[in-house]
C-alpha cells in the first residue's frame, strides 16, 4: 500500500507542495526540442498520468511553454477542463518561459515583451487565470536580470503569477537577483528548480548553502539522471529503444564511464537488499535531505508513477544515506 503524500512548505513561502511534482515535459514532445514535437506520450496517455498523480496526492504539475510546442500545456488545460473548478483549486500548476516558442529572435528569452506575451500565452493553453508557479526555465545572458525581475513583479502583481522561481540557475546569479530584488522591492525568486540526484550532486557545493541562508526553496529535477538510476542501463548492455540514450544521449555521455556502471550495479544490490526497486530508493535517497523540498519525476506509465510514489515508504538513515552516496565519484 503506497503512502500517504507528504506536503512541505515551498521555501519560505506559505505554499505547501507534495514532496513530488509531476513533470509533464514528455507531454506531446520530448522536452523542448523541436525535432521530437510530436514524440513522447499521447494526450490519452497524459491525462491517464496526470488522473493517476493527482489520485495520488500530488498537488503540483510542472510544465513549460514549450514543451512540446506548447503540447503539454495544451494536454493539461483540456485535462483540467474535464474535471471541474474543485480539481483546478487543489492543483497548483507550475509553468516556464525562456525557450524558443517560435522562429523570430523575440520568441525566446527573459525580455519583458516575451515574459508578458509568454505568461498570456501560458494561461490561455492551459484555459486558468493564474499560474501558481512561475520560473525562468534558465537564465537569459541577454537581457539584464533588472528588466526580467521587473517584467516578473508586474505580472505576479497582476495576479497572472502567485510565486516566481528560477531554473538551471547558478548560485552567483541566484545572489545577485536576490540582491536586486531586495535594493529594488521586486518579486524574487522564492525557489530554485535544478538538476539533483545521486549522479548530479553540483547544489551541494554552493546553491545549497546559498538557499539555506536566503531562505530559497529547492526543487529537484532530473533525480533518477534521466533514467540512469532506474536500473535500465548496465555495462556492455545495449540501450533500450525509445530510452534517452537512443533519442538524446548527448547530456548524459559524460556517465558512460566505469566507476558509474559500478555505482549503478552497487545500488541495484543496496536496493535488492532492501526489497525495493532502484529507481524508488534513488528516490528516496534525493527525498530524504533536508534541503529538499520536492523532486519532479517524469514517468512515461502508470507504473512509473506508483514506483516513484512507493519511494515516500522509504526512510533512509543517515548512515544509509551516506553509504549509497559512497557509491558513486562525487559529481560538479
Amino acid at each position: 500500500m503506497l503512502q500517504e503524500m507528504e506536503y512541505r512548505r515551498l521555501g519560505s513561502t506559505g505554499l505547501k507542495i507534495s514532496r513530488l511534482g509531476l513533470g509533464c515535459g514528455n507531454f506531446g514532445g520530448i522536452g523542448s526540442a523541436p525535432a521530437f514535437y510530436g514524440m513522447g506520450e499521447t494526450e490519452a496517455q497524459a491525462c491517464e498520468l496526470m488522473d493517476r498523480a493527482f489520485d495520488g496526492g500530488i498537488n503540483f504539475f510542472d510544465t513549460a511553454d514549450a514543451y512540446g510546442g506548447g503540447r503539454s500545456e495544451l494536454f493539461i488545460g483540456r485535462w483540467l477542463k474535464t474535471k471541474g473548478a474543485h480539481v483546478r483549486e487543489q492543483l497548483l500548476l507550475s509553468s516556464k518561459v525562456f525557450n524558443p516558442v517560435g522562429p523570430g529572435p523575440n520568441d525566446r528569452g527573459l525580455s519583458r515583451r516575451s515574459i508578458l506575451r509568454q505568461v498570456d500565452a501560458s494561461l490561455s493553453r492551459l484555459q486558468t487565470d493564474r499560474l501558481d508557479m512561475y520560473l525562468i526555465h534558465e537564465p537569459d545572458p541577454e537581457t539584464p536580470l533588472e528588466e526580467t525581475l521587473e517584467a516578473l513583479d508586474d505580472v505576479r502583481r497582476a495576479g497572472k503569477v502567485l510565486y516566481v522561481g528560477a531554473s538551471n540557475i547558478e548560485a552567483w546569479r541566484l545572489a545577485r537577483a536576490l540582491r536586486i530584488s531586495d535594493a529594488n522591492g521586486l518579486v524574487r525568486f522564492e525557489w530554485v528548480q535544478n538538476s539533483y540526484s545521486l549522479l548530479d550532486r553540483s547544489a551541494e557545493r554552493e546553491m545549497f548553502p546559498l538557499c539555506a541562508d536566503h531562505g530559497v526553496g529547492f526543487t529537484a529535477f532530473s533525480p533518477l539522471a534521466g533514467g540512469w538510476l532506474t536500473g535500465k542501463y548496465r555495462a556492455g548492455a545495449t540501450y533500450p529503444e525509445g530510452s534517452r540514450m537512443t533519442l538524446r544521449p548527448e547530456p548524459y555521455r559524460h556517465l558512460e564511464t566505469a566507476a558509474v556502471f559500478a555505482g549503478l550495479s552497487a545500488l541495484a544490490d543496496e536496493a535488492r537488499a532492501c526489497g525495493v526497486d532502484v529507481s524508488a530508493l534513488a528516490l528516496a535517497w534525493v527525498l530524504g535531505l533536508p534541503q529538499m523540498d520536492a523532486a519532479i519525476i517524469g514517468p512515461r506509465r502508470p507504473a512509473h508513477l506508483d514506483t516513484a510514489l512507493g519511494a515516500l515508504t522509504i526512510d533512509l538513515s543517515p548512515f544509509d544515506a551516506s553509504r549509497i552516496a559512497s557509491l558513486f565519484p562525487l559529481s560538479g
